[in-house]
């Protein structure tokens, strides 16, 4: 992976906690009280990997190269630096409101204009940073110059940023996901309200769980009894040939195709009876086999259809948190979504489904149609987003890649669940493996 590559994936995590941010300012002045439990998971999170790590390592690499190449870039560079430098100080004047327990945040005017300061300046920083230093850095850095900088940062072993760093900063990150409201699209327990640390433990309850469910067409019946369970934050996949009734499946959850039998429950209210949009509305959001974007509609058009049950005042927060996701979508927003190439209309699905703020996003089929390398980045996207906490259920003819990012899989054949485990479980499985992976 490129350096630049993976500074612009760390600026993307960034956005969305500059957008979190700002949807916790909002609560705080609705009068919602949150846990100070939140506020130190995310800052910690902003201390350790923002500032320790990420600033670190564009000072030490990036700049400092660009500085050697170019002495004009100092002008940019010594701005980007000195907001680094500034940053650390900005979020120690938030820590000092902590301490007072939830209530004396709520409605802190003080506190909730100092969110908003922050976020407000996190986001510019990352503008200044792709808009004018990355350009740059493409025009005057040499071939061996982005050779040190991607392996620097590539480096496993670095205690800065390699294998075990990186893991603690997940970790982290882990932590404000799960105290953060499920509307904001990190993965939250609850929609629109948040966690409370001293909410009763036990047994985790399934987000999904699907009992017995049956679906025809005309006298065929296509699902014959189907089972299944998804938990919050779970990636699992449903693999199976042809036929199988995967995609009807599918459509039966998200209320397209009927179902004559069984019982759907999400987030622990029956929705077997419910309409299509009202399951949208409960957060089931659904990117369809073959992408059907709407071609003659520009982008933006295609993803102002995936929030229509949303507020509107929230609309250009949603599209800020997509373009972050996928910069192309940004770059092409006015041109007719029949334009773009094949793995871009599937970014393009993706991202209208994410526009509802699914608390369960169903992804049918990305992979289909397309050329090797648009698979992997494909794939590429599906992990950054559990690895954001989102919950997903992934349908897909190539169970090699599917399982390999799958916490769990589903077998399922002419209708019937017939195996079930975890990803490597199933990719391991010899039935499987002849069967699906051609092994």
């Amino acid at each position: 992976m490129h350096a630049l590559d993976i500074i612009q994936e760390e600026h993307r995590n960034l956005w969305r906690i500059a957008i979190t941010m700002d949807w916790v300012a909002d609560s705080l002045q609705n009068g919602e009280q949150v846990e100070e439990g939140f506020f130190v998971a995310l800052f910690d999170y902003i201390q350790e990997f923002m500032d320790g790590c990420h600033h670190a390592k564009e000072d030490q690499y990036l700049f400092l190269a660009m500085r050697r190449r170019s002495p004009e870039a100092a002008v940019i560079l010594d701005r980007l630096e000195a907001e680094h430098r500034d940053s650390p100080q900005l979020l120690q004047a938030l820590r000092g409101f902590l301490g007072q327990g939830p209530r004396a945040l709520t409605g802190n005017a003080e506190f909730i204009d100092a969110l908003r300061h922050y976020a407000d300046t996190l986001k510019q920083h990352i503008r200044h940073e792709e808009k004018d230093a990355f350009p740059l850095a493409r025009e005057i850095l040499q071939p061996d110059d982005w050779a040190g900088i991607t392996a620097a940062f590539s480096d496993h072993h670095d205690p800065l940023f390699g294998k075990q760093a990186r893991a603690e900063y997940r970790e982290l990150y882990h932590r404000i996901v799960s105290l953060a409201p499920e509307a904001i699209g990190l993965g939250g327990r609850s929609a629109g309200g948040f966690a409370h640390l001293s909410s009763s433990s036990g047994a985790p309850q399934p987000l999904l769980k699907v009992d017995g469910l049956e679906s025809c067409y005309g006298r065929i019946k296509a699902l014959k009894g189907v089972s299944m369970e998804i938990f919050k934050g779970e990636l699992v996949a449903l693999v199976g040939a042809n036929g199988a009734g995967k995609t009807t499946f599918l459509r039966t959850l998200s209320g397209i195709q009927p179902m004559s039998a069984g019982k759907i429950r999400f987030g622990g209210r029956d929705l077997s009876r419910v309409r299509s949009d009202r399951r949208v509305k409960a957060g089931i959001c659904h990117s369809p086999e073959g992408r059907q974007v709407f071609g003659p509609l520009s982008i933006e058009d295609n993803l102002k259809l995936g929030a229509y049950l949303r507020p509107p005042e929230q609309l250009d927060e949603d599209l800020e948190r997509v373009y972050a996701m996928f910069p192309v979508l940004h770059e092409k927003r006015q041109l007719p979504a029949g334009t773009l190439s094949g793995g871009q209309q599937q970014m393009l699905a993706i991202s209208r489904a994410l526009m509802g703020r699914p608390r369960l996003l169903l992804l049918d089929e990305p992979s289909m149609g397309l050329a090797p390398l648009l698979v992997e980045e494909v794939f590429n996207v599906i992990r950054t987003l559990k690895n954001q906490g989102m919950t997903i259920l992934l349908v897909e003819q190539n169970a090699f890649a599917a399982l390999g990012i799958a916490d769990r899989a589903y077998v399922l054949e002419t209708g019937n669940i017939v195996l079930t485990g975890t990803g490597q479980e199933m990719a391991n499985n010899e039935q499987v493996r002849a069967a699906y992976l051609g092994m």
